[in-house]
C-alpha cells in the first residue's frame, strides 16, 4: 500500500515510512526553494575563513616541519659528524638541521640512501654518506640547494676542527622523501579536518531554522498528531543530510572545475595514506556520521526553543563545545598513536575529525571499519535520545488534538496544499 493510500484510508504509517514521508517533504521543499540558491553561496565566507586559518594548526605545522638528516658513514666519521653538528648548532641556533645516525658502516660497505628516501618511511629529509673528505648528500632538489653548504661546513668542522676549508659535497637528487611525504600528509590531514568542521557546522544549523519555523506556524503540531514524533525527528534529520549532500556535490564539482581550469590536479598534492579515492569515500562517511551526531543535538536543542532568539541562546553552548572538540581533534594529529589520539578516536563527537586525519596520514584501513561501527552506535544513541527529548518537548508546545477531519487527513491536506516555497 502506498503512503498516500494509507493516509486516505485513515491508516497509520510505520516509523520508517513516516520518516521517509517527512524526509521527502522537507528535502523537496528546501531543494526547490529560492533560499537554496543563497544557501549554495554560503561557503564563500567559510572558504575565506579557512584560507586565513593557518594559525589554528600552528602546532600541526610545527610537527610537520620536523625533518631529520640521516648519516650513514663509518663509525669514526659518523660520531665526528654528530659532534661537529651539535657544536655548530650551539653557535648557530636554527641554522643546522637535526642530524641522526641511521647506519654505522663497515669498511667497503655501502648504503642505499636513495632507496630509503624514496620508500617514504620515517622522517628523514636527506641522507649523508661518503667520508669526511668527500661527503655525499642525497635529498630532494630544494633541500640539496639549502643544505649543501651546511653539510660541507659540518664535515670540515668534523675533519679539521674548523669550518674554513670546506670539502666538496657530492649530491644525489630524489623526487621525494619520508619527511616530505609526512609533511604533505599532515597538511592534508589538517585541511581535511578544517573542511569537515566547516561543512558540519554550516549545514547542521539548517535543522534549527527549519524546526523553529514549523513550530511557529503550528505545522509541527499537526505532524505530531498525525505520525510518531520519532519519525518527524528522523525525517527532518535525514532530509537535511540529503540537502547537505546535494550542496557538497555542487561545491565540490565547482571547486574541482576551478582547480582543473587553473592547471592543478590531485597529483600536485601529497597522496593520502589510504589514497585519494578511499580518502574521499571515508570523508563522506565521516561527514555523515558527524552531521547526524551534531544534527541530532541541534534538533533536540531546537525542540526546547520557541523563537529564533532562544535558538541562538540554546545552541551557543553546543557550538562552542563543538569548537573545543575540533581543537582537541586537531591536537590529536600531532600525537599519532598516543593517548590524546586514542581518546579523540573514542570520543564520539571528535572521532570523525580524528579519523579523517588518520586516513590522510596512515595507510591501514581496519581502524576505519572499527571507528565507523563505533560512530554508528553513537549515532543511534544520539538520535534515540534526541528523538525522546524532541517528542516530549514538542508535544507540550501546543494542543495534541487535530482538526475535525482527523489527524491523518489533515496531514494529507497539508502536504497537498503547501507549496515548496512555503515550507
Amino acid at each position: 500500500m502506498s503512503d498516500d493510500n494509507a493516509i486516505r484510508n485513515g491508516g497509520r504509517l510505520s516509523l520508517w515510512r513516516a520518516a521517509y514521508v517527512i524526509a521527502r517533504r522537507d528535502f523537496t521543499a528546501v531543494l526547490f526553494s529560492r533560499a537554496f540558491i543563497f544557501f549554495l553561496l554560503g561557503p564563500l565566507f567559510p572558504a575565506i575563513v579557512m584560507g586565513l586559518a593557518g594559525g589554528v594548526g600552528a602546532q600541526v605545522q610545527s610537527e610537520a616541519g620536523v625533518a631529520d638528516v640521516g648519516i650513514a658513514m663509518q663509525a669514526d666519521d659518523l660520531d665526528a659528524m654528530l659532534a661537529a653538528r651539535d657544536e655548530l648548532a650551539m653557535q648557530l641556533p636554527g641554522a643546522i638541521p637535526p642530524m641522526v645516525a641511521v647506519a654505522y658502516l663497515q669498511p667497503g660497505e655501502t648504503y642505499d640512501a636513495r632507496g630509503v628516501l624514496e620508500d617514504g618511511e620515517g622522517s628523514l629529509a636527506g641522507v649523508i654518506t661518503g667520508t669526511l673528505d668527500a661527503p655525499v648528500l642525497t635529498a630532494t632538489e630544494g633541500r640539496v640547494m639549502r643544505w649543501r653548504g651546511t653539510v660541507g661546513m659540518v664535515a670540515a668542522h668534523a675533519a679539521e676542527g674548523n669550518a674554513l676549508a670546506y670539502p666538496p659535497v657530492g649530491t644525489s637528487i630524489v623526487g621525494t622523501s619520508g619527511a616530505a611525504e609526512n609533511s604533505g600528509r599532515l597538511r592534508t590531514a589538517q585541511g581535511g579536518q578544517v573542511l569537515l568542521f566547516l561543512l558540519i557546522m554550516l549545514l547542521a544549523s539548517m535543522v534549527l531554522s527549519n524546526l523553529v519555523e514549523e513550530k511557529g506556524n503550528k505545522i509541527i503540531e499537526v505532524l505530531a498528531a498525525a505520525i510518531p514524533m520519532d519519525a518527524v525527528f528522523l525525517g527532518k534529520l535525514f532530509a537535511m543530510l540529503g540537502v547537505s549532500v546535494v550542496g557538497i556535490a555542487v561545491w565540490g564539482s565547482t571547486g574541482a572545475a576551478i582547480l582543473y581550469a587553473g592547471g592543478m590536479s590531485l597529483s600536485d598534492l601529497a597522496n593520502p595514506g589510504v589514497g585519494w579515492p578511499m580518502f574521499f569515500l571515508l570523508f563522506a562517511l565521516y561527514f555523515a556520521m558527524g552531521y547526524l551526531l551534531l544534527g541530532s543535538i541541534f534538533l533536540a536543542v531546537g525542540s526546547l526553543a520557541t523563537t529564533v532568539r532562544e535558538v541562538q541562546t540554546l545552541s551557543m553552548p553546543a557550538t562552542m563545545f563543538q569548537i573545543l572538540v575540533f581543537f582537541f581533534a586537531s591536537l590529536a594529529v600531532t600525537d599519532r598513536g598516543g593517548m590524546i589520539e586514542l581518546t579523540a578516536m573514542a570520543f564520539p563527537l571528535s572521532s570523525p575529525f580524528t579519523m579523517v586525519a588518520r586516513a590522510a596520514a596512515e595507510e591501514s584501513l581496519w581502524p576505519h571499519l572499527l571507528a565507523l561501527g563505533w560512530q554508528a552506535l553513537w549515532v543511534a544513541i544520539f538520535v534515540r535520545a534526541g528523538a525522546s527529548l524532541f517528542r516530549r518537548r514538542v508535544m507540550k508546545s501546543g494542543p495534541r488534538a487535530a482538526t475535525r477531519r482527523g489527524p491523518v487527513k489533515a496531514l494529507l491536506g497539508m502536504f497537498r496544499n503547501r507549496s515548496p516555497q512555503q515550507s
